[in-house]
């Protein structure tokens, strides 16, 4: 469990590593996507955060997981009250919180997910048995 932890852990800062240089560099990227695999690769995080804390789950738990966590993610930002914008306002609160809701934005949520749900799926099925 500790091998498949560290390797879901290098995934994960790799993830975020991906996602943090598609914002800084968007012109890398093709412009018709806009800021959506940033959105798709924040979810995708958020898969492999709950796929870290709980290695053992089945794939689908973990994708239900991680949509119900990105999906409430961007509900919150229905909410827009001082205090909250003013963490919304910082480098780290706009990287979790976001800043305004978008239905498209969870479609990237969703479309994030099911990749990495699939590439885990993949990934199980090339492990060496111990």
């Amino acid at each position: 469990m500790a091998k498949k932890r560290y390797w879901l852990f290098i995934g994960w800062v790799a993830v975020i590593i991906v996602g943090l240089l598609s914002r800084k560099y968007p012109f890398l990227l093709p412009a018709f996507l806009g800021k959506y695999p940033g959105d798709a690769l924040w979810a995708m995080m958020v898969y492999l955060a709950c796929s870290f804390i709980r290695p053992a789950a089945a794939t689908g738990r973990l994708a239900a997981s991680a949509l119900a966590i990105s999906y409430l993610d961007e509900l919150s930002q229905l909410y827009q009250a001082p205090w909250i914008n003013t963490i919304r306002a910082t480098t780290a609160g706009h990287l979790v919180l976001g800043s305004a809701f978008s239905w498209y934005d969870m479609l990237a949520y969703t479309i994030g997910i099911v990749l990495v749900a699939v590439v885990m799926e993949r990934v199980k099925g090339i492990e060496p048995s111990s």
